[in-house]
């Protein structure tokens, strides 16, 4: 028996891992493909904020930008390299932004070589730009070290049953909590009201000629050379699902538009496309990640004490799963997210410490039932 099993080894069910363990809690993690086999295996892995208008999505980049920093340096150093950042705008809209978010930051601003912003392309030097310390993370090796400490099963979750104060898995496995982290792909729990949108990634590994020092950011993203190597990611393709395509993917083209697209910001010479990597990420509608308890609907929506057209609903008279969470939704930023939210979901499991109501499930439940009712 296990203290928590969880569905998904991406970067967020990883990282959860990685927190139970810890706590020297018995963790384990069940994934259909392999530790970081979908979206996070396939991401650049680029440790950056969100260089954007204020709100609560900037904040809370901001504040797991600078959490995680720390955290990779710190726990796994040998699989994090830390780097100077540079993010070019890509038009006047994001330049005005960008000026904006510089004179408000509390970040240290660096600056960039003026020898190699002169090798950039007169496109990338033509809009605003911004250096900051930052990072990229060795994205597959990341999840399977902060796995280590769990029982990994690669294996589908096709049941979940509660019976007497225990989830069984599989009719095998029983664990006192249940952590979905399956990100886009099929759920195991049906609710109509969690919704994801679903974004096919694709990145890749070339050996070029070029050097490149920074962890270069416009169009797309390139990493810092290394032995002769860099990573340009991700694509985001909103149309291409790989289990509803009816056509294969396009790989050629898609390595294409990648090399073009990064093509746009610097000069890539003797170019050889040697991996790729292809997964699906995922993303809330409201663009806020999700973490926290889920909602029984039914059972919610036959209370007849509820009054569903508030625009201020009280969460906690709606009646939830047992000991089931979720962790998911962060989009394109799941490796500067996930550490944070991963430690804020374990607090909560373990010690009862209150998640912040804007990122709980029950937001969308909340919104779905006004709409139903």
């Amino acid at each position: 028996m296990y203290d928590l099993a969880i569905v998904g080894a991406g970067i967020n069910g990883a990282s959860v891992a990685h927190e139970f363990a810890k706590a020297g809690k018995r963790v384990i993690i069940f994934d259909m493909d392999g530790i970081a086999s979908g979206g996070s295996g396939a991401a650049g892995a680029f440790i950056a904020p969100k260089f954007s208008k204020g709100g609560e999505l900037k904040e809370l980049l901001h504040n797991a930008f600078v959490y995680s920093m720390e955290f990779y340096e710190k726990n796994f150093p040998k699989l994090f390299t830390k780097t100077e950042l540079l993010h070019i705008a890509k038009d006047e809209e994001s330049s005005e932004i960008l000026k904006q978010y510089k004179q408000n930051t509390s970040l240290e601003l660096k600056e960039p070589s003026q020898s190699f912003l002169s090798t950039l392309s007169e496109h990338a030097r033509e809009y605003e730009h911004i250096c900051i310390d930052a990072g990229v993370v060795n994205a597959q090796a990341m999840c399977k070290a902060m796995c280590k400490s769990a029982k990994y099963v690669e294996q589908k979750v096709e049941t979940l049953v509660y019976d007497e104060g225990l989830w069984i898995i599989n009719d095998t496995y029983s664990a006192k909590s249940v952590l979905l982290a399956t990100g886009a792909y099929e759920s195991v729990i049906k609710e109509p009201y969690v919704k994801l949108r679903g974004v096919w990634g694709h990145r890749i590994d070339i050996k070029t000629s070029t050097d490149n020092p920074y962890s270069l950011h416009q169009n797309v993203s390139i990493s810092p050379s290394s032995s002769g190597e860099l990573a340009i990611g991700a694509t985001h393709n909103v149309h291409y699902h790989p289990q509803s395509a009816s056509e294969p993917y396009d790989l050629q083209k898609a390595r294409a538009e990648l090399l073009e697209k990064a093509g746009m910001t610097m000069k890539l010479g003797n170019v050889d496309v040697i991996r790729d990597f292809t997964g699906l990420r995922s993303g809330s509608f409201d663009y806020m990640p999700l973490i926290g308890k889920i909602v029984l609907s039914k059972e919610t929506l036959a209370s007849k004490d509820i009054c569903f057209k508030t625009k201020k609903p009280n969460y906690d008279e709606y009646t939830y799963y047992p000991n089931l969470y979720i962790i998911n939704g962060n989009g394109g930023y799941g490796f500067v997210l996930a550490p944070y939210l991963a430690k804020m979901l374990s607090e909560h499991i373990l010690n009862g410490k209150k998640i912040n109501e804007k990122l709980s499930p029950a937001r969308l439940f909340a919104r779905w039932a006004r709409k139903l009712v």
